[in-house]
């Protein structure tokens, strides 16, 4: 399974009337393999959501949490990768985690999980605020919430990432949390078999645009949705549900109609398969300019990794898709990571 927010909603939801807990990283120090904000789910009977680690507290972690069930008690636990006498210095990431482990009980509504759900199949982005309490504090009273954007009690605009919100002598972890990126794949043709999959395999939603009767055939492309219809059969809400959006009809016509409905609405990140020539006709033919889309417009598609076989083309332009909706600077990790 993938570790995305909605991941571990469905893994727990068929089972929300058993005993969890929600461990969530709240300040880190130094490097560590997730950042505040990332969440893991323990079941009563040993079942895993999500991962907090490469691996190497995940078992310490299990035990906390089945002593947080069994108290109904909330845990706060440090690992100290920078203290060679703490067990957890082997870790080889160098840094300090905070985590608070929190138990799911039907007198804390379940930490609101299930307006998390809820929210989510809205297509509804928000944020998760759990506020910071010591360890053994009772479960019971603890009160977590889901904000949707235009109802929180605090500026959104210092919460991008995750951070601490003070109010009083009161302080809570803010997470901004939204529905999974979704990719709109205009071509069906098998060089769109790699993208789908990898980015089924980011966890992104994806769906496949193609009219065609030999094209975007289910087998193909087992999990995204199939949309069998002409660009100018879509309707608004098809493309406006849309983060990012690779077109690859390997046909200029049918390319340039594609491009003149996306166009119109806010993409993130739109890409067109094919050399400089070709993107310069398709355009032509679409009334359109590079300037035209208000989101990053990448034609020739992607990043110049090296390789021409559809699966280093898909690569390529996931690698820039992934970075343009993260707001990455594409840089070198060690021109960054100090």
């Amino acid at each position: 399974m993938d570790h995305q927010i909605e991941d571990l909603l469905e893994h727990w939801l068929p089972l929300a009337d058993d005993a969890w807990v929600l461990a969530v990283i709240t300040v880190i120090q130094g490097s560590a393999y997730r950042k505040p904000g990332a969440m893991m789910l323990f079941h009563e009977f040993g079942q895993e959501a999500g991962i907090l680690s490469g691996g190497c507290l995940e078992a310490d972690l299990r035990r906390h949490a089945q002593h947080a069930m069994q108290t109904k008690q909330v845990m706060c636990v440090t690992y100290d990768a920078t203290d060679e006498s703490d067990a957890s210095y082997r870790l080889g990431c160098g840094g300090i985690v905070d985590i608070m482990l929190i138990p799911l009980l039907k007198e804390n509504h379940d930490l609101g999980l299930i307006e998390l759900v809820q929210a989510f199949r809205h297509g509804q982005s928000g944020f998760y605020q759990l506020p910071l309490v010591k360890s053994g504090a009772d479960a019971r009273l603890y009160h977590a919430a889901f904000y949707p954007e235009a109802e929180t009690p605090f500026p959104i605009s210092d919460f991008v990432r995750t951070g601490i919100f003070t109010q009083g002598e009161e302080c809570s972890l803010v997470i901004p949390l939204r529905p999974r990126f979704h990719l709109g794949i205009f071509g069906g043709g098998i060089d769109a078999k790699p993208i789908a999959a990898m980015a089924h395999t980011l966890g992104w939603q994806v769906t496949v645009f193609d009219s065609r009767t030999a094209y975007a055939r289910v087998a193909d492309f087992p999990h995204a949705h199939i949309v069998k219809l002409t660009a100018g059969e879509l309707t608004a809400n098809h493309i406006a549900q849309l983060d990012c959006a690779v077109v690859m009809n390997h046909n200029l016509g049918l390319d340039a109609a594609v491009l003149k409905v996306i166009q119109a609405h806010p993409l993130a990140y739109v890409a067109l398969l094919g050399p400089a020539h070709r993107r310069d006709k398709v355009l032509g033919m679409a009334g359109l300019s590079a300037e035209s889309f208000s989101g990053v417009f990448s034609a020739p598609a992607g990043l110049a990794l090296g390789g021409e076989l559809p699966s280093a083309v898909a690569l390529s332009i996931l690698a820039q898709c992934h970075g343009v909706l993260h707001g990455a600077t594409l840089k070198h990790l060690d021109e960054i990571m100090r």
